[in-house]
């Protein structure tokens, strides 16, 4: 079954979020949108680079009004531990979930079972709690988070301004369409 337009499933964990471990659940991301990125595990290679490309660029999610969670298969203890060590990783502020029993990775169907580590999944959600874009990539392909933050525009446009549609490449700002007859092979 396709995530998009589906609530997220309930969920509890605790996270490592400046300085402390937290709690955070499911009901966490609703009344604001969110981000959640799964990646395979801390201490690795391609994920440090996308975790703090996102580090990077959360003053610019938040002014949107943009939580980003970041979740891998390893602990809050774990988490702890790579941002006191990595200069990369110890810039981010944005919570970063424990999930060592899989359960919020299963919940996402990102999970691959044979290893207990998550695909680099990325899922934008609405204030409502439903998943508005769902993305996957294979462990070798990091993601970009200046085209995360394009694609999480336009899912508020979109929620903004019913009965239009944000073309490819769209920025804000530039034209969106309005789906009808007479656009019909006009395009």
């Amino acid at each position: 079954m396709a995530l998009i337009n589906t609530p997220i499933k309930p969920f509890k964990t605790t996270a490592f979020h400046n300085g402390k471990f937290v709690p955070v659940t499911d009901q966490d991301l609703k009344g604001k949108w969110s981000v959640v990125f799964f990646y395979p595990a801390d201490f690795t290679f391609v994920c440090p680079t996308e975790l703090g490309d996102l580090a990077d660029h959360y003053d610019t999610f938040k002014a949107l009004g943009v939580e980003i969670y970041s979740v891998s298969t390893d602990t809050h203890f774990t988490h702890k531990a790579w941002h006191d060590t990595s200069d990369t990783i110890g810039k981010i502020k944005y919570p970063m979930l424990g999930d060592p029993t899989g359960a919020i990775t299963r919940n996402f169907e990102v999970m691959v079972e044979s290893e207990g580590l998550a695909l680099r999944g990325t899922f934008v959600i609405n204030p409502e709690g439903v998943i508005k874009l769902v993305e996957i990539n294979d462990d070798g392909i990091g993601r970009d988070a200046q085209e995360l933050l394009r694609k999480v525009q336009a899912a508020q446009y979109v929620a903004a301004n019913p009965g239009q549609v944000c073309p490819a490449k769209w920025t804000p700002g530039a034209e969106t369409l309005a789906p009808s007859l007479d656009l019909v092979g006009k395009i």
